[in-house]
């Protein structure tokens, strides 16, 4: 199987290119992506711990899901996708803000990316693919916000900024 390819993009989020993904994350180019935040009734947020194993981040906590969009993939139908694929379910998601961030790993990655912000609705228990996920739990956006302040150490970057950025907007 090739490697998987993203979407380059300008600040205007119009597209100037495909190129490998670790290609893109080598030279921190800018790329389209999304982040899916999942809310349950009581206005929990779903975080996945990323699985230990992965390219970057390994073992972090962060937003229910994220990744890239494939070309010709809306936005929707990639938080769809991606979802399936880590999270073992889909549910409606709507298209909320989003923005570009630039975020370098200790392993010479940069994510360079825009990023779309999905939210949606669930209230069961997901069957996470142990490929890309450690673990889950549901936590309050105000529990989130403390312990974000409290160990920074444990969650992605993109998540902390969004968190910081965008806390606003994140609600259902």
């Amino acid at each position: 199987m090739s490697e998987e390819k993203v979407v380059l993009v300008n600040e205007k989020d119009e597209k100037i290119g495909l190129m490998p993904k670790m290609e893109a994350h080598e030279k921190a180019l800018l790329h389209r992506a999304f982040s899916v935040f999942v809310f349950n009734d009581k206005n929990e947020l779903m975080l996945q711990q990323r699985a230990l194993h992965k390219y970057h981040t390994p073992g972090l906590w962060t937003n229910t899901c994220c990744s890239h969009q494939r070309d010709g993939e809306s936005n929707i139908d990639a938080g769809k996708r991606r979802l399936q694929e880590e999270m073992g379910f889909t549910t409606d998601l709507k298209e909320t803000i989003s923005f570009i961030y630039k975020a370098p790993f200790d392993n010479g990655l940069t994510e360079h990316e825009f990023d779309h912000i999905l939210v949606g609705k669930y209230n069961e228990e997901p069957n996470i693919n142990p490929d890309e996920v450690a673990a889950w739990k549901w936590m309050t956006l105000e529990d989130v916000k403390k312990d974000i302040k409290n160990n920074p150490a444990i969650y992605t970057e993109w998540f902390k900024i969004i968190f910081d950025k965008f806390y606003q907007h994140l609600a259902v």
